[in-house]
C-alpha cells in the first residue's frame, strides 16, 4: 500500500468520525485534518471538493463493513443453515450498535446527505446492489424462495435494528435468545413456498380450517 492510499484512508476515517460526531454540517476539509491530526491542508490535497471527500467516506465505509462481514461467514452465504445465519446476524447487530457505533451513525447522515445529492446517491446504489447481492447469497444457499426480492428485506430488519437503536428511537432491549429465534423465524419463513399458510391457521385458535370438506358435519 502506498503512501497516498494509506494518507487517503487515514483522512476517509478521520472524515467518518466527524460525520458520527458532527454530522453533514460539521463536515469540513478543516475539520477532517484535526480528527486526523494531519497538517492542515491535507485533506483539501487528496480531496479537492467536499464531494470528493463524501464519496470517499461512503467507500470507506462499504470497503470496512464488507471486510466486518467476512468475519461472519454464515451471513455471507456459505451455511444454508438457518440457526448459523440467525447466530450470525445477531452478532454483526450487536456489532453494529456496538464496536462499529460511529461507523454506523456516520452512514445513516451520508444516506440522509445522499437523498438530496444525486451524484452521492447514485455511489450509495452501488453499494446498496454489492450488499444485497451478498444477502441473496446468503438467503439463495438457504433455500429461500425468492432470494433477490427477500433479500431487501433480510437487510431491512438488520438495518431497522441498528437505526432505531442508535437513533434512541427504539432501544433494542431483546435478549440475544429472542433476537436470535425471531432472525431464525424471519429466515425459515424466506422458505415457505408462496401461499402456505399453514402455519398461520394452526397459530389461530378456533379458526375454521381451511382444509375442512363443506358439508361436512363438525
Amino acid at each position: 500500500m502506498t503512501r497516498s492510499t494509506t494518507r487517503r484512508q487515514e483522512l476517509a476515517d478521520a472524515a467518518i468520525a466527524t460525520l458520527a460526531r458532527s454530522g453533514t454540517r460539521g463536515l469540513t476539509h478543516r475539520a477532517v485534518d484535526q480528527a486526523a491530526g494531519v497538517p492542515e491542508g491535507s485533506c483539501s490535497y487528496y480531496f479537492r471538493t467536499r464531494q470528493a471527500l463524501l464519496q470517499a467516506a461512503i467507500e470507506r465505509l462499504v470497503e470496512v463493513d464488507s471486510a466486518d462481514l467476512t468475519s461472519h461467514p454464515a451471513v455471507l452465504g456459505g451455511a444454508g443453515d438457518p440457526d448459523a445465519i440467525a447466530d450470525a446476524a445477531v452478532d454483526v447487530v450487536a456489532h453494529w450498535i456496538g464496536a462499529s457505533r460511529e461507523r454506523m451513525l456516520a452512514r445513516y447522515e451520508l444516506m440522509l446527505e445522499a437523498s438530496r445529492n444525486p451524484e452521492l446517491q447514485a455511489v450509495f446504489t452501488a453499494a446498496r446492489d454489492h450488499y444485497r447481492a451478498l444477502a441473496a447469497d446468503t438467503l439463495r444457499a438457504l433455500g429461500a424462495t425468492d432470494p433477490e426480492g427477500q433479500a431487501q428485506l433480510f437487510i431491512a430488519c438488520l438495518d431497522g435494528l441498528v437505526f432505531r437503536h442508535l437513533t434512541g428511537a427504539d432501544p433494542l432491549t431483546a435478549s440475544r435468545g429472542e433476537q436470535r429465534r425471531v432472525m431464525r423465524d424471519l429466515l425459515r419463513g424466506f422458505t415457505r413456498p408462496a401461499g402456505d399458510d399453514a402455519g398461520e391457521a394452526e397459530a389461530a385458535p378456533g379458526k375454521p380450517s381451511g382444509n375442512r370438506t363443506r358439508g361436512t358435519p363438525r
